[in-house]
């Protein structure tokens, strides 16, 4: 009888998951690629500012967004005053993020910094698995799982669009204007980043613009099993796509990372009927947990030295930080204690974290080398210009030293924190729901943790800022003024 009724609920689980949810293609169609315009790099003041602040935020579910969300906070009260209660956050760019980090890049992108005092208590507290399936040892949930994924599209982005985006689009995240704002999923087949971006888009076929931001979100968030992939349809039909010469240029150009060949090897393939149909994306920290993807691509897209800043930007600009909120954990595996193991549910868990601790080491590498290389053609750049073309773009010579450019490259993650401290955080899981103690002491440790960056803190030194407390350890920039 036991078996009977085993072999039943097997077989009801096995037919459950022939149901499961697949994900129809969500991409708006658009016929003529090149005719949507992203806007200008680095937001509505970046022309006028002589300071530059990207950030990238990593995945890690609930537990990303809270640190990510400590690092904005902390970027805040350095600087904070009366006249300036946005503080260092008025200098911020571009933030990119993936998975988790995606949340607090697309909120920060549509509200800017005013809008971080309701973003505790509208997400990080609140039960983001509210439409999920999350009981792992549900026979159904599992066979979900391991059948494509046991989580539709529907379930996380419906609950971000009730609670933060509000269906808000593309359009309406571009109008705001805060900072460029990149979201970043994984074309699985491909095994490359996949960038929300226009230019990947036309490659589609596709309308950006009036996508709602929080499918960007769900996808960059679609951690394997726990999610089925999101689906992009490759249009073709009246569709007159070519392919850009810059990436053209970019993906046979030997200098070029492997990452960009990769990414536009990926956009060729949208292209062939034979190949590529559909585009099925999973998390993005598969690929690159930081989302710097979009980096390389701007600066090869813009085919200048300074870009993708403007021509104005470039020799405003003389102090740049770049953090990357890195909120990944230290894996206590049980099964390395014995000898079976793992298998099954672990063992799919295991390559994926294992795959994502690498595009994290990968990925952090890559962003340092290519911004090292950035700050040197933007002084060469900046060295070559005549005085008349400086008086015109600066509207004056005062105070004009074309080296005067100082990078700031750092990574802020738990590694800073004491011992006690970090084994706390560590337990904390790669989840969508937390407790509340545990969102605050994320956050906590997102302050505390960008207070102690070596980069940050001579960052702020360089831009005579605030003295750092007391126990803070400092850095020199990357590129200094000879002299200095």
């Amino acid at each position: 009888m036991i078996h009977i009724r085993l072999c039943t609920a097997l077989f009801c689980a096995m037919v459950l998951a022939a149901c499961s949810a697949l994900n129809p293609p969500i991409n708006p169609y658009l016929a003529d690629p090149g005719s949507v315009q992203e806007p200008e790099f680095g937001g509505n003041l970046m022309g006028r500012d002589d300071v530059f602040i990207g950030l990238a935020f990593s995945g890690g579910g609930t537990r990303a967004s809270a640190f990510s969300y400590g690092m904005l906070k902390a970027l805040r009260d350095a600087t904070r005053t009366a006249e300036n209660p946005d503080g260092l956050l008025r200098h911020v760019r571009l933030v990119t993020g993936v998975s988790g980090g995606s949340v607090t890049a697309a909120y920060y992108g549509l509200h800017g910094p005013r809008g971080l005092d309701v973003y505790r208590e509208q997400y990080l507290i609140q039960n983001a698995e509210k439409y999920m399936a999350t009981a792992v040892w549900n026979p159904v949930t599992l066979v979900k799982g391991l059948s494509g994924g046991a989580n539709g599209r529907k379930t996380f982005a419906r609950f971000l669009d009730e609670s933060i985006l509000h269906k808000a689009t593309f359009r309406d995240l571009w109008a705001k204007g805060h900072a460029t704002t990149w979201i970043n999923a994984s074309d699985v087949a491909n095994n490359t980043p996949f960038l929300f971006s226009q230019e990947t888009f036309d490659a589609l076929c596709s309308n950006l613009a009036d996508l709602p931001v929080s499918e960007a979100v769900a996808a960059s968030a679609a951690f394997p099993l726990v999610f089925a992939p999101i689906t992009l349809a490759a249009h073709r039909e009246g569709c007159d796509y070519s392919e850009p010469d810059w990436l053209t240029a970019a993906r046979f150009n030997p200098e070029s990372t492997s990452a960009l060949r990769a990414y536009g090897k990926a956009l060729e393939t949208y292209r062939d009927p034979d190949k590529i149909k559909l585009v099925k994306l999973l998390d993005g920290a598969i690929t690159d947990n930081f989302g710097t993807t979009g980096l390389s691509v701007a600066r090869v897209k813009s085919q200048t030295a300074y870009g993708p800043m403007t021509e104005e930007q470039a020799v405003r600009v003389n102090r740049m930080l770049f953090l990357v909120a890195n909120a990944g954990v230290q894996q206590d595996y049980k099964w390395n204690q014995r000898l079976r193991g793992p298998g099954g549910v672990q063992l799919g868990m295991a390559i994926a974290n294992s795959s994502m601790g690498a595009a994290t080491r990968v990925g952090y590498d890559v962003l340092r080398l290519t911004l090292d290389q950035y700050a040197d053609d933007l002084i060469a750049y900046r060295c070559s210009l005549p005085a008349a073309r400086v008086r015109a773009l600066r509207g004056s010579l005062a105070g004009w030293d074309c080296k005067d450019v100082k990078l700031f490259v750092g990574q802020v993650s738990f590694e800073v924190l004491d011992n006690d401290q970090r084994d706390d955080l560590n337990e904390i899981p790669t989840r969508l729901r937390l407790e509340t103690p545990q969102v605050d002491a994320v956050i906590a440790a997102g302050e505390q943790a960008t207070r102690l960056t070596p980069e940050f803190n001579g960052f702020l030194r360089a831009i005579d800022a605030v003295p750092a407390p007391a126990d803070a350890r400092r850095i020199g920039a990357r590129r200094i003024t000879p002299g200095n």
